[in-house]
């Protein structure tokens, strides 16, 4: 315990010395007693996570306090320390609770992952330094299966945060040391061929800086000037980009110029380095980046060029001063440095958007990752309001994207916009420094297609509740119409035929069914004609083989070439007592590749094989699946099956059809709805067939008769 105690002393001891971190003697007491209940091990990763948070992002007092006393009982915490603390503690101990249930993180666990993270940014920052500091030791780990997993979770979430954070020093570590345990071949091979050029590198550096060192001094400016060879994250994303070797990369390196800048000089100043660096080398336009007018979300302030420097070849100068150069550096905690505390960089707003985004029902949780991932990398641009306010967006978003900015009614009802005076569509992709405005109409409604023209999870995340809420009035309605109108045929309303109903029309749900109704997509009349052919059918005796047992029909499976006069389907199982049934919802017949499923109340259906729910039976429930086969043929016996015609609403096409039908020998056509619109019929046809030989023959029949696209099986 005093060993232990003797370290955390040492530590805290550093804090104060070199970052004025600073404990009353009261707090360090509880610091000192949750340090004695840590085992060693723990303890050391604590304080290396600490030091990390600390002297590479730039954490205060709070959350050095927050890291040693996770785990800690709270009202403890609170007599000693402020609110701060034991949010930040809960924030940790949910992300911890996380990772002991789970060693591999799922979509959804990432998801829950997320949203304790977005409670507060310190505490993202904290799980940043704790995975920065578990990347430096993954070392020592013998299982490679292990580093592969951490090095993909790292990749996929920790460095894009602390890229959105703008910890950019950390965000290239925790990629580099990705690829390093993820493709250590590839790793090794950038690592050497860096290595081997450091002194030609070195050498290009120091005559790229020379010149312009000369003239910064001439015009008076205080300032340092840093070489950086480009990651090899990053070396090996241009390879696969550019489909080349390390040898085919050339602007392996960038330049940095920091100015030692009064506050009220800094833009300033950093444009007179800007055009002392044209001035010598020849600027590339496209790549200029000014981010001194208008900071990024995150705080980063800088001045970015590419440009040709000696020997043809780019190099990228990046601009900007001491104080910009720490934001950069360690990000939000160094911008708040500089605000006093007031957090300005919309961090807060993003963080906002993410707890909206992934508590809401509504979205996937897959799709809620990829698009959280989306938005960590986003790159943005800049528009203004009619009235001058600046809105911050990601780039490609839309005038769309945009009203939804302002206000989800705004969005939903958003007809257009006005951009330079000129009306714009909703597509319209935004562009730095558009003032827009907003067109509306209280009778526009949401699309599908409205998901594929936004770009923020906002914009997505109101457009499918708006949907949703669509979709439920419109079910409502349908229903409702529905049942009024069965009320008038005098038909009796059952929620199992109807289900069937929606089957048969091919819908995936009766919602959509519902929904097709109250939009006019279906015709009510040929719903009244199929739904008055499933109430016929369900007051018709069964099959005649539906009350034989399986046990009867294995026992008495005769000869194929020997008798013809019973129809014989084998179930391949020792079930006794137990009946069967042709399922309904795919009408299989003689000839059908089949299956049986044992139901719970029906005895055994008998199933096609490409039934429509054959795959959700044979996932969720295998081992109620039994196999069968058709053995035998009754003559005579007949099956209903009911096709879909769709083709040109020619004159006489139908009754063409229906001649054909009945010249068929040994087919009856049973029931026939036809639904016409925009000079295109669909029609269901129930017929009786005695195999599937027969009914393809009748399919290529009426295939043939001129005007008819397409046949298929319902």
């Amino acid at each position: 315990m005093e060993e232990k105690t003797k370290i955390l002393s040492a530590s805290l001891a550093r804090m104060e010395e070199e970052h004025r971190i600073v404990f009353s003697s009261d707090e360090k007491a509880c610091l000192l007693s949750a340090a004695s209940r840590l085992s060693e091990k723990e303890l050391m990763s604590r304080i290396a996570t600490m030091e990390t948070a600390v002297g590479e992002i730039g954490l205060t007092g709070v959350t050095v306090a927050a890291i040693l006393l996770c785990g800690t009982d709270t009202d403890e915490v609170r007599r000693v320390f402020n609110e701060q603390v034991v949010t930040i503690i809960e924030g940790l101990k949910r992300v911890e609770d996380l990772y002991l249930k789970n060693t591999v993180m799922e979509t959804e666990n990432f998801r829950k992952l997320l949203l304790a993270l977005a409670e507060d940014v310190r505490v993202v920052m904290i799980i940043i330094a704790e995975r920065l500091c578990l990347m430096r030791a993954l070392n020592s780990e013998e299982d490679s299966d292990y580093r592969r997993q951490v090095a993909r979770e790292t990749s996929f979430l920790y460095a894009p945060l602390a890229h959105r954070l703008g910890l950019y020093a950390i965000k290239t570590e925790l990629e580099d040391l990705s690829l390093k345990f993820s493709n250590y071949t590839i790793y090794k091979e950038i690592a050497h061929a860096l290595n081997a050029k450091k002194r030609e590198r070195d050498a290009y550096i120091a005559s790229f800086i020379g010149p312009v060192e000369e003239k910064l001094k001439a015009l008076g400016l205080r300032f340092h000037i840093k070489g950086r060879t480009k990651s090899i994250h990053s070396i090996y994303n241009k390879m696969q980009k550019q489909q080349c070797g390390v040898d085919g990369i050339y602007d392996l390196f960038a330049i940095r110029i920091i100015l030692d800048s009064e506050p009220e000089k800094e833009k300033a100043e950093c444009w007179q380095a800007y055009s002392v660096v044209a001035d010598m080398y020849q600027p590339n336009p496209k790549r200029l980046r000014d981010w001194l007018s208008i900071p990024k979300s995150n705080g980063y302030e800088s001045l970015h060029t590419t440009v040709l420097g000696p020997e043809q070849k780019w190099v990228e100068v990046q601009i900007r001063t001491e104080r910009m150069d720490e934001v950069a550096e360690k990000g939000v905690a160094a911008h708040w440095k500089y605000k006093g505390g007031q957090s300005e960089t919309g961090m807060d707003e993003f963080l906002k958007g993410v707890r909206e985004m992934l508590e809401s029902e509504q979205v996937d949780s897959r799709e809620a990752i990829s698009e959280f991932k989306l938005n960590l990398y986003d790159q943005e641009v800049f528009v203004f309001t009619p009235t001058g306010d600046l809105k911050k967006l990601p780039k490609g978003a839309t005038v769309l994207d945009f009203a939804f900015a302002i206000h989800s009614r705004i969005g939903c009802q958003c007809v257009g916009g006005k951009i330079g005076g000129r009306n714009v569509p909703i597509k319209r992709v935004l562009h730095n420094g558009d003032q827009v405005e907003v067109l509306t109409s209280p009778t526009q409604k949401p699309s599908e297609a409205w998901l594929k023209i936004v770009q923020t999870s906002k914009a997505k995340n109101k457009i499918r509740q708006a949907l949703k809420e669509i979709e439920y009035k419109d079910a409502a309605e349908g229903k409702e119409l529905l049942e009024r109108r069965f009320k008038n045929w005098k038909f009796d309303y059952s929620e199992g035929r109807v289900s069937h109903l929606a089957k048969k029309l091919n819908y995936k749900s009766v919602s959509d069914f519902y929904q097709a109704l109250a939009q006019g997509r279906l015709d009510i009349l040929a719903v009244r004609d199929i739904y008055a052919e499933l109430e016929r059918e369900s007051q018709e005796p069964e099959h005649p083989s539906s009350g034989i047992s399986a046990e009867q029909f294995v026992q008495h499976t005769p000869d194929v070439s020997a008798s013809g006069s019973q129809d014989v389907l084998v179930i391949e199982q020792n079930l006794k007592n137990v009946d069967y049934k042709l399922a309904k919802c795919c009408n299989p017949i003689y000839g059908d590749p089949i299956f049986g499923f044992v139901s719970v109340t029906s005895g055994i259906k008998i199933h096609r094989a490409n039934c429509p729910n054959a795959a959700d039976m044979r996932s969720r429930f295998p081992y109620r699946i039994v196999p069968a086969r058709w053995s035998g043929k009754v003559v005579g016996l007949q099956y209903p099956i009911t096709l879909r015609v769709v083709g040109h609403d020619d004159i006489g096409i139908v009754s063409g059809i229906t001649s054909l039908i009945n010249k068929e020998q040994g087919v009856l056509l049973r029931t026939i709805s036809i639904d016409s619109h925009d000079g295109i019929f669909e029609g269901h046809l129930t017929l009786l067939v005695s195999s599937t030989d027969q009914l393809d023959a009748v399919q290529k029949k009426i295939a043939g008769v001129k005007g008819v696209k397409n046949v298929s099986r319902g």
